[in-house]
């Protein structure tokens, strides 16, 4: 049994949503396998304090990479299994309409945005004035994609158990209104944190839909650097050739023929706004190609 190598090889032909959550994991696993050593040592281990965004700007100073670890990291095994379940869920629905690199932007973004407003609340408001506190989870990411699909595709109905189905723009509603109650609890970062992560979503699909991917700029820069760090462990070669995947299942045919409608759709409403000439190289192409059919 390779367990390792298929690991590998799912992690590597899998989709961004398996990715991030396989990332998830494994940084939970390989933290609490370093605490151990640290627990047989006698030693305290601080590897969460440093990973974690802080509340008090003095120390987000000396540790500006925390905003982007924190939203990976998970101290407890019930707060990992509850936010990789909810990142599948509302991860797949995020991938019917959407390609992975939009997801892995929302992800990205929605965490940012969830600790700035976290970090803003703990500085301006009184009641945070004696409170430092630090954060750590996914569940802003998460709620930014929950948000953002559900501003996309409000009335698509979801089962639960025993209620049945319900359209997803009232999940998202109610698990936005628990964070606003959440604030009074002992959780109230996490919570407010939830809050930044939904308005990225809801800005994030309002501004798609006036054709600006406001995460494009982050994914790029995100897979510059996973280029770069390829490089230093792999030998270029000097041919390279690509080639289209097939879809793997129905679901996935089904997505990418539900994703070019959207997309034809789009340039049909841009001719009727802005005539045929408004069009650029790519999208008459497209056109032209869709026509042949």
């Amino acid at each position: 049994m390779d367990i390792a190598g298929d690991i590998k090889r799912t992690f590597k032909e899998g989709s961004v949503l398996t990715r991030l959550i396989y990332i998830n994991i494994g940084v939970f696993l390989l933290l609490k396998i370093i605490g151990v050593f640290f627990l047989l040592s006698g030693h305290n281990m601080r590897v969460y304090d440093w990973l974690s965004v802080p509340s008090v700007t003095e120390v987000l100073a000396q540790r500006p990479w925390t905003p982007i670890t924190y939203m990976f990291l998970h101290q407890g095994f019930i707060h990992l299994l509850f936010n990789m379940l909810g990142l599948y869920w509302f991860g797949q629905l995020f991938l019917y309409h959407f390609e992975g690199d939009k997801m892995l932007g929302v992800y990205l973004m929605g965490g940012l945005w969830g600790a700035f407003l976290f970090i803003l609340a703990y500085n301006v408001f009184p009641a945070f004035e004696s409170i430092r506190v630090p954060m750590l989870g996914a569940s802003a990411s998460i709620f930014a994609i929950l948000v953002a699909v559900a501003f996309y595709d409000p009335n698509r109905e979801i089962h639960l158990f025993f209620i049945g189905g319900i359209p997803l723009k009232y999940v998202a509603a109610f698990y936005v209104l628990l964070s606003v109650i959440g604030i009074s609890s002992t959780n109230a970062g996490g919570n407010i944190a939830h809050l930044g992560g939904a308005f990225w979503g809801w800005f994030y699909i309002y501004q798609l839909r006036k054709g600006k991917d406001m995460g494009a700029g982050l994914v790029n820069l995100v897979n510059k650097i996973g280029e770069f760090l390829g490089g230093l462990f792999k030998h270029k070669s000097k041919m390279k050739v690509t080639y289209r995947k097939p879809p793997r299942d129905d679901h996935e045919y089904n997505r990418q023929k539900h994703k070019q409608q959207d997309e034809i759709n789009r340039i049909l409403d841009k001719i009727a706004k802005s005539g045929y000439e408004s069009l650029s190289k790519k999208e008459k192409e497209l056109l032209f190609k869709q026509g042949k059919k």
